[in-house]
Parts: structure tokens; C-alpha cells; sequence
């Protein structure tokens, strides 16, 4: 007997499938002549109470107005019907029935009535339907695998998703080409991904499986895979349940999210043009595209700004380029060289520049039928910042099998956008960096004097590497005599704002320098200038405002005067490091106990200054204390390093400087350092001549005809009517305006200097004569016919000399 139901369709049996079903036999008139032990069950009824009873009696009322009660039997011909049944103990059972017709020959059994708990049946019901769902309706790719990892059945969607093809008896790796397991973690295969679920019974969720499915074989799809193992109720396994979702689109969109979060981590690293550029084309082939060109603008290379506006082709210079299939070697990427490049005006670069948008350009097959072979795909976007066009980016796919699409022209511009605010900022910084070349030259000595005194050497190294540039500096500086003033100092912090600290502090220390001041002196001097300048910067601020930090308080200097002819040093320090002396004679190192001084600024008291004598050929070592101290290196160390370093200070200077700093600084700097080594000289006695002049006016002759034969005597026959001059009118203004013994000293150096020192403590005036007067024109001819003159003061009165060019001696008289 065949029983057909709702729930063959799905293989699967219902509630009222007569195996399962309360079943109740009637005869042709509706009367029960079987009942089952489940029918028993469902309405309590034992079989002698409703056997030859209608059926009808056991129904309270049909719902859904179906048929009357008297009709259930002959009118359902096998429909199902929703009836209230009383059971035997006075309550309402809901149930569900199903007529099926036994014999149609009107004698004996007529008809079998199947009676389930309605309740049960919906709850069958909906499941049912969620299952016809999922084999026809649902966007959820299913197929179902045995134990050998066949396929034994698949719902529509996967196989509109796959194509018509029959895939029944096919393995999991047979239904795609070129495919490939993308989840990093699982096995490279489908299949023995699924033997691991079959065996372990461990679902896998999410899993994602690139491959070319049957109806796209062109092109990549990606897919979400899930796979759980089927049993039965016993426990056996039955095979593996996988479930696909196509998500190529948002796995590209993953994808390009994921290039702009990388190139947000990995383009403009450095504030450097060319390498953002690289940058770019690392991030982006060959991911993204086969080969990636970087132009930009020339004035842009130069840090200049550009204009706003049209530009033309012929402006780019390409500054990288990364060819296609890696063949620029190791690393696959190389500098262009900075190569000029002129684009056609029809070509997609000259388009781009001229409309300031992106330019999507694909060739025609003609073109790739020829032998060059252009891109199958380019992409063009500008880089722009500000309004402003600063180069081009060319993007080329020729091996990947998809042209650029409008969404990937989307992401190349957000990338280049970001790209363009990187090389903005290099160029900006360009443009700083050579602002604080152009400073360093002009605050640092790049080409110290050559002066007789001394012999120099340095070092400047900036914590500011990039800049070039720091706080610190030193100075070598001529002085009036042949003497030298020997500068080293120290400003808070680095960068350009010290910079410009050092750089009027530097200006200020000449000037004070220039007035012939002794090195105490001179500090003081200096110490009022920076504490004056930290008043007026706060005397201009509005009530409440924050007083701006000065990096000119709490400067650190030293400052020496050395003087070749007696050669004694003469020096002082504001918080300076003691600068190291070297014997020429024994190559003892020592760090001289100098009074330490306050650092500039503070005021608080005065300087102190030592003189010592220094053997012709010692050596000098000034320095700042970011060559001996930081965070790491105990100063006591480093100086005993610069101590060891220094005993060999018979070696040249710039080899000094070199071990020095080599020793003492083998890596990257945290503070600007400097070092300024002297190795002092003294003038031969041939070239000093000094006589003592009494308080007599005829005195003057005499140190005129001295001077002469003096001069004459060096081979500078050509300053000798200059020297008479000059040596009459000083020595005539010291009889006139001072008192005691006058003193008149010849020095020949690099300039015949000429010397004359009194008592008195009053300045010679510079001063225009008038046609009557009779005198106030001896220091107006001695200025306009020397070099330089001025005056300086002693402990024992003042001296005023002249220099004048020393030319070339006459040979006869070195003969």
C-alpha cells in the first residue's frame, strides 16, 4: 500500500505518515472499525469504546468550517483537516487528520484516518519548509559530501553559482580551477581541510577559498566556506556539510581597504621626496598594480611652492619608477634618476595634468596586436595638494588580467591624495632644510682665519642631523697685537630657535671681543646683554600672558685671549667646561681649575679669570659638553678617552679631531657637540722690537728714527713714511694727554702693528678738523692711512696701535 504525503518531497516523514501517526480504520459509513494503540494514546480512548462508533461523536466542532462532523470521512478523499477532539477524560485535544482511502468497493475497511497532535505538525511543518527553503530559495551555497568527500547533493543556489554542470560524484577540489585555500592556518587543499573536519568533527567557520568557478573562468572569485560533519542519530558519520557565500566584491573592498591602511603606515616615513615615492610603489605592486611611475614637478624637487593652475608635460621629472616583473633587480624597485620626461600631449598623462582629475586609459586591441605591447590597463592620477599640482602617479597592469575599474580608480586617488600630503610636507621640509644650510653657514665659521698665533682644527656635530644645525658654537677671533680670542659656547636645547640664539650670541661675543675687553670682562658684558633681552621680551607681553622661554638663559661659554709674543693665556668661563691644556714639552694632559662662573643670564656673581704660560706648541683643547656627557656615558670616562686621545698631540690637528670624536661619540648624537683644537705659537723675537720712552718731547724724533731703521730693517721699505707718521702722532698724543713712561712697541706679523702704550686711561677721539685749527689731525691721518687703529685698555693705562698691510719684503734686506 503506497502512503503519500507532504513530507516525501524532502525525504523525510511527517507526523501524520502512518508509522507515526494515531491511526483509526472506518468502514464506508464513517464508523471505526480499528483503532490504534497510538490513537489509544492520543485521546485516551481503549478500542471496545469507540470500536463501530462514528467517528464524528469524537469531534466537538470542525474548525476552519470545514466539513460538518457526519461528513469527515467520505468529504476529506485525503485532505487534511483541523478539528477539535474531546478526549476521554472531558478536554479539547487540537489535532491535525489526513483521509486516505483504503478500497473503493463499498464493503469492509473504506478509509484510514491519521490523527497527529497539531501543535506537532506545525512545528514539522515549519521545519519542513525551512528545509525546501534552504534547497531552493536560499543565496547560501549548499552541497552535502559523503565519507569519500563526494558530492552527493546541492541546493539551486550553488548550482546557479557554479553553472548547470552535474556535480554529484565530484570531489571538493574538482569544481573550480586555480583554486586555493586564502586563510593562512589551514590545509593549502579543500580536501584535506575536509578529512580533518570528518575525522576531528571540529567545525570550520568562515574559511576563505579563492578559485575561477565554471561560468567565470577568467576571472577570480572568492568564496566564505563553512563545513561541519553530518552523523545520524547514532553517532556514525554520514559525510560533511559545506556552505559557500560568494564575497569577491567585498573581498576587493577588504582589499583596497587594506592598501590604504598600508599605505597610511608605510608612505611618508621619512620627510624625503624621492623616498615617499618608493614608498608608494613598494605599497602598491604588485598588489595592486604591475608597475608604478613617480613624476614630479622640478620646482617641486627644489622645495619651492607651486603654482596653482595648468602645467605642462614637459615640466616632470621621474624620480621612481618600478618596473613591471621586478626587473630592476634585487629589491625590484630603482631610482629613475631624476630624468627629464616630455608626455604627448594626447597622452593620458598630459589629459590628467590638464584636467587635475584621474585618467582611466586602456589601449586598443590594434595596439596590443603589435610588437610593443602597451599596458592592458593604466591609470593616471594627479598629485595634488592645496589647489596645487606637484607631479603624477601612472599606475600599469599588463600581467594582471583585469583592467583598472572605476571603483580601483577611486582608491588609486585616496592613495594618491595621501601620497600628495606626504611629498607636500617633504618638500616643505626642503625648503626649511636648506633655510637652515643657508643659517649654519652664515652662524658657523666654515673657513677659520690662517693666523700666526695659532694652529686650528675642528669638529661641529648637530643633534640635529637633518636640520644640520644646533645650539652650540665656537669661535676663533683676531685680535688687536697679534693675540687670538679662542670662543667656545653652549645654548639650551637644538634645532633652528637655538640656532638663532647662537647665532646673536656669537655676533655679540665679536663685538665685545673687538673692544680689546679681558675674557672676565667680556662674560659680564654678555651676561647683561642676555639678562636684558629676557627683560624687554617680557616688558612687551600683555598682562597674563605666559613669558616665552629664551634659549639665552643658561648659556654656557668660555672665552681666552692668547698672546703670541709673551705666550701667556688668559681665560674665563660662565658653566663652561674647563677646556684640556696639553704640555708640548712633557704631553701632560690637564683640565685647569677656572673659577666655574654662573651661566650666562643668571647675574649672579661676578667672573673670574686665570692667566697661565703656555710653552710654544701646547695645545688647546675647547669643547662643549656634548662631546663628554649624556645619558649614557659618565663624564669622568670620556675625559680620561679625550685625555688618552690628546697625549698624541704631536699628530695633526684634523687627525686629532677625527680619533676624538670617533672615541668619544661612535654613535648617533642626543646633544650638539663641538671641539676646537688650538695648538698655540709664538712669535720669533726678530719679530717683536719695544722701546721705553721717557716723558720728553724730543723723545718723538727718536722713536721715529728707531721705528724707521726697525721697519727698514724687516724689508717693508714701503711702510716706512707710512710707520714714521703713525709712530709721531701716537707718541706726540701720549706726551700731550698722558703721563709717565710711554712705551712703543713693533710687532711683524701677518700686518706691521704698531704699538704705543701710556698711563692714562682716557680714549682718543676721532675728529674732523677745522682749516684754522692748529691741531686734532694726527688720529684722522693715522686712521685713513692704516688698516685698522683703536685703543685698549690695561691694568697699567691703555694702548693705541695701527696695523698697516704688510707687503712683501725687499730680498736685499733678508740678505
Amino acid at each position: 500500500m503506497s502512503v503519500v504525503n507532504a513530507a516525501e518531497d524532502a525525504g523525510f516523514r511527517g507526523p501524520l505518515d502512518v508509522t507515526r501517526a494515531a491511526t483509526a480504520v472506518l468502514d464506508a459509513e464513517g464508523r471505526v472499525v480499528g483503532w490504534s494503540p497510538k490513537a489509544q494514546g492520543l485521546l485516551g480512548y481503549p478500542p471496545q469504546e469507540v470500536l463501530q462508533r462514528p467517528i464524528g461523536a469524537l469531534v466537538v466542532e470542525p474548525v476552519d468550517d470545514i466539513h460538518p462532523a457526519a461528513d469527515l470521512a467520505g468529504a476529506a478523499h485525503g485532505g487534511r483537516q483541523v478539528l477539535h477532539m474531546r478526549h476521554r477524560d472531558g478536554h479539547i485535544v487540537r489535532v491535525v487528520t489526513a483521509t486516505h482511502a483504503l478500497t473503493h468497493e463499498g464493503a469492509g475497511p473504506a478509509w484510514l484516518l491519521a490523527v497527529a497532535d497539531a501543535e506537532e505538525t506545525e512545528e514539522w511543518e515549519s521545519l519542513q519548509s525551512m528545509l525546501r527553503g534552504l534547497a531552493t530559495e536560499s543565496p547560501v551555497g549548499l552541497a552535502v559530501y559523503d565519507t569519500d568527500l563526494r558530492v552527493v547533493w546541492t541546493n539551486s543556489a550553488l548550482r546557479q553559482e557554479m553553472g548547470p554542470s552535474q556535480y554529484v560524484g565530484m570531489g571538493p577540489d574538482e569544481m573550480v580551477t586555480h583554486g586555493k585555500v586564502l586563510s593562512p592556518g589551514y590545509p593549502p587543499t579543500l580536501e584535506e581541510m575536509m578529512r580533518r573536519v570528518l575525522a576531528t568533527g571540529e567545525p570550520v567557520i568562515g574559511l576563505h577559498y579563492s578559485g575561477h568557478p565554471p561560468v567565470d573562468p577568467e576571472h577570480d572569485h572568492v568564496w566564505s566556506c563553512s563545513y561541519y560533519r553530518l552523523q545520524d542519530a547514532g553517532g556514525v558519520s554520514l559525510g560533511v556539510c559545506e556552505e559557500t557565500v560568494d564575497i569577491t566584491d567585498a573581498h576587493l573592498a577588504q582589499q583596497r581597504l587594506d592598501l590604504l591602511v598600508r599605505a597610511g603606515g608605510q608612505v611618508g616615513t621619512t620627510l624625503d621626496m624621492v623616498r615617499t615615492a618608493q614608498e608608494l610603489c613598494v605599497v602598491t605592486v604588485p598588489q595592486f598594480a604591475d608597475a608604478v611611475m613617480v613624476d614630479l614637478l622640478e620646482v617641486v624637487l627644489a622645495g619651492d611652492q607651486p603654482t596653482q593652475g595648468s602645467v605642462h608635460a614637459r615640466d616632470m621629472v621621474r624620480v621612481w619608477e618600478e618596473p613591471e616583473s621586478k626587473r630592476a633587480g634585487p629589491g625590484g624597485a630603482r631610482p629613475a634618476g631624476r630624468e627629464r620626461v616630455d608626455y604627448p600631449p594626447d597622452s593620458p598623462q598630459a589629459r590628467s595634468l590638464s584636467s587635475g582629475r584621474p585618467v582611466l586609459d586602456g589601449p586598443a586591441d590594434t595596439e596590443r596586436g603589435n610588437g610593443q605591447l602597451p599596458p592592458r590597463s593604466r591609470l593616471v592620477v594627479p598629485l595634488r595638494a592645496e589647489g596645487a599640482t606637484l607631479g603624477l602617479v601612472t599606475f600599469s597592469r599588463d600581467c594582471h588580467p583585469v583592467p583598472f575599474d572605476d571603483g580601483e580608480r577611486a582608491v588609486a586617488d585616496e592613495l594618491v591624495s595621501r601620497t600628495a600630503v606626504c611629498i607636500d610636507n617633504a618638500r616643505r621640509f626642503t625648503r626649511e632644510h636648506a633655510a637652515s644650510l643657508m643659517l649654519q653657514r652664515s652662524l658657523l665659521p666654515q673657513n677659520l682665519a690662517q693666523l700666526t698665533a695659532v694652529e686650528l682644527a675642528y669638529r661641529y656635530l648637530p643633534a640635529d642631523s637633518r636640520a644640520g644645525v644646533g645650539g652650540d658654537w665656537f669661535d676663533v677671533i683676531a685680535l688687536s697685537g697679534a693675540r687670538v680670542g679662542l670662543v667656545v659656547g653652549d645654548v639650551v636645547g637644538h634645532g633652528l630657535r637655538a640656532a638663532a640664539t647662537m647665532g646673536r650670541l656669537r655676533t655679540s661675543v665679536r663685538v665685545l671681543a673687538r673692544l680689546d675687553l679681558a675674557p672676565e670682562e667680556l662674560l659680564a658684558r654678555l651676561d647683561d646683554l642676555v639678562g636684558e633681552g629676557a627683560n624687554e621680551q617680557a616688558a612687551v607681553l600683555d598682562e597674563g600672558e605666559q613669558v616665552p622661554h629664551d634659549e639665552a638663559l643658561g648659556v654656557t661659554c668660555l672665552y681666552a685671549v692668547y698672546d703670541p709674543v709673551s705666550g701667556v693665556c688668559r681665560m674665563a668661563r660662565a658653566g663652561h667646561p674647563p677646556p684640556a691644556v696639553v704640555d708640548s714639552g712633557s704631553g701632560t694632559v690637564t683640565f685647569p681649575d677656572l673659577p666655574a662662573g654662573p651661566p650666562l643670564g643668571l647675574g649672579a656673581v661676578p667672573f673670574e679669570s686665570v692667566e697661565m704660560k703656555l710653552p710654544e706648541g701646547s695645545l688647546i683643547a675647547l669643547f662643549t659638553d656634548g662631546l663628554v656627557r649624556s645619558r649614557d656615558r659618565d663624564v669622568d670616562v670620556q675625559l680620561e678617552t679625550l685625555g688618552a686621545v690628546l697625549t698624541e698631540h704631536r699628530r695633526p690637528l684634523d687627525e686629532l679631531c677625527d680619533q676624538a670624536v670617533a672615541a668619544l661619540l661612535p654613535g648617533p648624537v642626543d646633544d650638539d657637540a663641538a671641539l676646537l683644537l688650538v695648538r698655540t705659537q709664538k712669535l720669533d723675537r726678530h719679530q717683536v722690537a719695544e722701546w721705553e720712552l721717557a716723558a720728553d718731547p724730543e723723545e718723538v724724533g727718536r722713536a721715529r728714527a728707531v721705528a724707521t731703521e726697525q721697519v727698514g730693517a724687516w724689508g717693508l721699505d714701503d711702510l716706512v713714511f707710512t710707520t714714521e707718521l703713525v709712530v709721531s702722532e701716537l707718541v706726540t698724543n701720549a706726551l700731550r694727554y698722558a703721563a709717565g713712561p710711554i712705551q712703543l712697541r713693533l710687532i711683524r706679523d701677518q700686518t706691521l702693528i704698531c704699538e704705543v702704550s701710556d698711563t692714562g686711561h682716557t680714549s682718543p677721539n676721532l675728529r674732523h678738523a677745522g682749516s684754522e685749527d692748529e691741531g686734532g689731525r694726527g688720529l684722522f691721518l693715522v686712521a685713513r692711512m692704516t688698516q685698522h687703529w683703536g685703543t685698549r685698555y690695561t691694568s697699567t693705562g691703555k694702548t693705541i696701535w695701527a696695523e698697516q698691510t704688510a707687503l712683501r719684503a725687499n730680498p736685499d734686506h733678508h740678505r
